[in-house]
């Protein structure tokens, strides 16, 4: 069953969140050294969480807001494949506003909208993606 396996903030002031986040939660947030994979190669920070007991959760991301419309946190939901998922969003009445996009080496994401307006991600892990 898909289930939620990231998540994205997005940020004006990138330290200014950083910090935030980092003193609130005790989460470790690093800048990406792998953003050369990332579409137009955006700057991209790392979050690291864990739970009570010390051990990972679930993975994030803090980036440079890319447009104003970007607000809110974005999860991810990891999928067999982005194609089939993408086409079932449209079927049952969500948009697909970011398409199929890769991260070399790690798999492939697309950003959808729900039937609200709501903001998701799918990702499929695939090593081979270009």
């Amino acid at each position: 069953m898909p289930t939620i396996v990231h998540f994205e903030i997005p940020s004006d002031n990138v330290e200014k969140t950083r910090k935030f986040y980092g003193e609130l939660f005790g989460w470790n947030i690093e800048k990406w050294t792998g953003a050369e994979s990332m579409p137009e190669r955006m700057e991209y920070w790392t979050v690291t969480t864990t739970d009570d007991k010390g051990s990972k959760a679930i993975g994030g991301g803090l980036m440079k807001r890319q447009n104003p419309q970007q607000q809110g946190i974005t999860t991810y939901i990891d999928v067999s494949s982005v194609d089939e998922y993408a086409s079932k969003v449209e079927r049952l009445g969500g948009k697909v506003v970011v398409p199929k996009m890769p991260v070399k080496g790690m798999g492939y994401f697309a950003v959808c909208l729900d039937t609200e307006n709501n903001t998701f991600g799918i990702w499929e892990t695939n090593s081979e993606a270009k």
